[in-house]
């Protein structure tokens, strides 16, 4: 694998954790906790790749910039923007959400699961759609 296959690979793994959360959130809907764990701790281990992978290659390749312009362009800012923004928060939030599960303190993990399910999988979904737009559909020279 070479650094160029890393942006897929990193798409790859956000596809994964947000297969995986959802799965996560069907199952403890239908009661299947050690499924969910399961399912939780998978989305978990898909994150962290990430994030390695991630910064391993942002380390050595430096910044990809976006080259389009007009509408395309203001929808890729307003994407990667609040993508950041949340994506900074979603480390502590799973940390915590994750610490409060493993503690037996289910009250307090479904309050904090509640607002970290759903950035969590909005960061994964729309790192896949950054990932999509500066690679494929507005690809620079």
């Amino acid at each position: 694998m070479t650094l160029t296959d890393l942006p897929a690979l990193n798409a790859t793994l956000n596809a994964v954790s947000a297969v995986l959360i959802c799965t996560g959130l069907v199952l403890i809907k239908q009661g299947r906790r050690n499924a969910h764990r399961s399912a939780m701790l998978g989305a978990v281990t898909s994150s962290t790749l990430f994030l390695a992978s991630y910064l391993y290659y942002h380390f050595h390749a430096g910044t990809t910039r976006f080259q389009n312009t007009g509408i395309a362009r203001t929808a890729y800012f307003t994407i990667l923007g609040s993508h950041t923004v949340l994506a900074a928060a979603v480390p502590f939030l799973v940390a915590i959400s994750v610490i409060l599960a493993l503690r037996g303190r289910f009250d307090r993990h479904r309050a904090w699961a509640r607002w970290t399910a759903p950035i969590w999988l909005y960061v994964s979904v729309t790192g896949i759609a950054v990932y999509v737009m500066l690679y494929h559909l507005y690809p620079s020279a």
